[in-house]
Formats: C-alpha cells, structure tokens, sequence
C-alpha cells in the first residue's frame, strides 16, 4: 500500500508520493525527492557517507524510516548554503580535503553539526566527531585542518 506525507527538508516542505512507510530516510532523499548529495555506501551506519540532521541530530539517513522524520527539520548538505559554498565547504575545497567526493557530504554536515556545538573544538574532539564517516582518499590531515581553519575564521570574524 502507497502513501503520501510530507517531509521538511531544507526549509521547505517536500511531498513524498507513492511511498512505502518502511523506507528509510536516504532513499527518500534521493529517489523520491532527487537529493543526490548524501550516498549510500554500506548501509549499515557505519560509513557516515549518508549523514543529515534530522531534528538537530547528525543521523544516518539508511538508518531512519522516513515516515519517523515527518514533522522533524531534516537538513541535507544541499541545504547548508545557497547561491554559494558554505565556509566548511569552502575550507574543505581550500585544503584539498576533497578527492573522489563521495563521503564528503556526509563529512561537511559532521563538521557543521560539531562547530554549531563547539564553536572552538580540540584536534581530539574533531578527530571524534568525525571518526564515524569513513573516508579513503584523503587520509583525515587535510579533513582535520578544513574544520580548524573555519574553526579560527568564526572566531577571528567574532572579536
């Protein structure tokens, strides 16, 4: 049996048709409302290459039925910025953070969900928000070096 409900995604209200209530967050996001930014690799909430905020929470989006997030702001990485790159996206590209892009959403949204936390986090408490996305290309220098380098802009444009 289909049904019908809405999802607030990035600010706005997304109807979700013709669905099933046991799919799970992430094929929602990208099959039925074409957000393609968070990936599904392992499936399992392991790899953190599907992460969103639901509710204010950084989740797993293959772990969460979609019809458990109805009335919960979700905030994909496409709803970080709009008509320009984010200041994580940003110091990301800068360092060379980025290679092969596949779990980079699901790290941008790890780093903006602990600066919006911690504004000013220690080397550990960055290296521990973020040891549950998995990123193969990169190694974590560049990744760790992304997130204090907005960490010091925000602080320098505060004083």
């Amino acid at each position: 049996m289909s049904e019908f409900y809405t999802l607030h995604v990035n600010g706005r209200d997304h109807d979700v048709h013709d669905a099933w209530l046991g799919e799970n967050l992430l094929f929602v996001l990208r099959e039925r409302l074409g957000l393609k930014a968070a990936k599904g690799a392992c499936e399992q909430g392991e790899c953190g290459s599907c992460s969103v905020e639901v509710g204010g929470e950084l989740v797993c989006a293959c772990l969460v039925l979609a019809a458990s997030a109805i009335d919960e702001p979700i905030v994909t990485v496409e709803g970080l910025a709009d008509d320009v790159p984010s200041d994580v996206q940003t110091a990301f590209v800068d360092t060379g953070a980025v290679q092969c892009g596949f779990c980079t959403p699901g790290l941008i949204l790890a780093a903006h969900h602990l600066l919006e936390r911690r504004p000013e986090p220690s080397e550990m408490e960055i290296r521990e928000e973020l040891s549950g996305n998995v990123c193969r290309c990169t190694g974590y220098g560049r990744i760790i070096e992304a997130v204090q380098r907005v960490s010091v802009s925000r602080s320098e444009a505060a004083t």
